[in-house]
């Protein structure tokens, strides 16, 4: 993978430095990266995946009916198979208890090992205990979802994939869904072809809830995306990045003059920004229901849902709204017109490891989550984003150009990446229209 320039500035800019976008890709979350497009594979890569039902590169990638639907009907729940699938000898399956800490503890041991890392083991994602408690109960969260792979003899976990409940709007049809992350195996074992068993296994105990779809990501191009969004990202820290060999340096460039370059504010610049409270619950739900609706492919939240994915939660997400009362008295001192919240701003944390460095062992990095703005800009919104992230202490700001984040990337100072997040629905045609979503009709942010 080639080097992505950084952002240009309509000002004359310095040079900038360098960012390593090989690393970048595989540390934002795009699993094993393949550079290239669909046209570039052929049917005879994806054995697996022409089995499922999902869209293949062979046929046209929407609905011939122009609706958007299901590949396969639902099927009664007791036509499933209702026993596990068959796995090598010497291994078991287990269903992983996420309230019990032992086994919190096994998982973050393996995906700390054995997930996502760049080429040059230099960066590997950091799970904390906290984050996958967060990331895998949230309301209504179904442990038979949690499904792992242990070794009989010793009880180590050496497989994982997991399902998280959510609702999605697919170009205006509501659907159950799972949400399908963490697949994960043994490296010491990965000839064992244990990642297609645990998929097939995660979709025998969805499809037993009576849930027929689910949706995923993946850098790598498998059968069929319907949508691809680009990674971006915006250096906080450049000196620790350049220390890390997270980036570098360019040619007559010098350390201070690209410290100054990044420099943020010490305050917010809009006034009325606070961090979201419990009793905000109510309206962001509605707020952020409304916004999403625009778009062909987004969640839709509940309260409970809102609460538990957007209260303020230390390490793990930072939101913030607008209050008019608060903006209001640092003003004119008038009451406003309306004291109803408007604007709401968040983003998540998913710090990484820093392998066998002498000077910093994490990586501290915020990725923008869901974002809304009515009475100010978008861009002044994520601006103050980047100001609340970097007065916290984070190195780098990733975002997905996806929903209105690909319009001020460039002003905002973001280093364009080329890495790429691919999105996939399994059992699920979209309308022809929509065949492949672009990045601003996508309204879906999965960790």
């Amino acid at each position: 993978l080639s080097s992505p320039s950084m952002a240009d500035d309509d000002r004359p800019a310095p040079r900038l430095p360098v960012v390593d976008s090989a690393t970048l890709s595989a540390m934002m979350k795009a699993m094993a990266v393949t550079p290239g497009s669909e046209d570039d594979f052929t049917q005879k890569d994806f054995a697996f995946w022409t089995t499922q039902p999902v869209v293949q590169f062979s046929e046209a990638p929407g609905s011939s009916e122009g609706e958007p639907g299901p590949i396969e009907p639902a099927i009664p729940v007791s036509e499933v198979k209702q026993e596990p699938y068959t796995l090598p000898p010497g291994f078991e399956w287990c269903t992983c208890d996420t309230t019990d800490e032992a086994t919190r503890l096994a998982i973050y041991k393996l995906l700390n090992e054995n997930y996502v890392e760049d080429d040059d083991e230099m960066f590997r994602f950091d799970y904390s205990d906290a984050f996958l408690a967060y990331a895998l109960r949230p309301p209504g969260y179904e442990k038979e979802w949690i499904v792992g792979v242990r070794v009989i003899k010793t009880q180590k976990l050496v497989g994982f994939i997991t399902g998280v409940p959510a609702h999605v709007k697919a170009e205006g049809k509501t659907v159950r869904v799972a949400e399908i992350n963490f697949l994960c195996v043994h490296k010491k074992i990965r000839d064992k072809r244990l990642a297609p068993v645990l998929i097939k296994e995660v979709t025998r105990r969805v499809h037993l809830t009576d849930t027929w779809q689910a949706v995923y990501t993946a850098g790598k191009v498998l059968p069929r995306p319907y949508a691809t969004a680009r990674y971006h990202h915006r250096n906080l820290n450049p000196k620790k990045l350049i220390e890390v060999g997270f980036s570098s340096l360019r040619a007559n460039m010098t350390m201070a003059r690209t410290i100054k370059y990044y420099k943020l504010p010490e305050q917010q610049t809009l006034a009325g920004w606070r961090p979201m409270e419990p009793r905000d619950v109510p309206r962001i739900t509605v707020l952020l229901n409304e916004y999403l609706d625009r778009y062909l492919m987004h969640p839709v939240f509940s309260e409970e849902e809102v609460a538990h994915y957007f209260l303020p939660k230390t390490d793990i997400v930072n939101s913030y709204v607008i209050d008019p009362q608060i903006a209001s008295a640092a003003g004119s001192g008038e009451p406003p017109a309306s004291s109803e919240i408007k604007d709401f701003a968040s983003f998540y944390t998913l710090n990484s490891t820093i392998i066998r460095h002498p000077k910093h062992n994490i990586l501290r990095a915020a990725y923008a989550y869901y974002n809304v703005a009515n009475t100010v800009s978008f861009h002044d919104l994520m601006y103050n984003n980047l100001i609340a992230a970097y007065n916290l202490q984070y190195d780098v700001f990733n975002c997905l150009e996806l929903m209105e984040n690909g319009g001020v990337v460039k002003d905002l100072k973001f280093g364009m990446g080329d890495g790429f997040l691919r999105y996939y629905m399994f059992n699920w045609r979209f309308a022809e229209k929509a065949g492949h979503i672009r990045g601003d009709q996508l309204g879906l942010v999965l960790m």
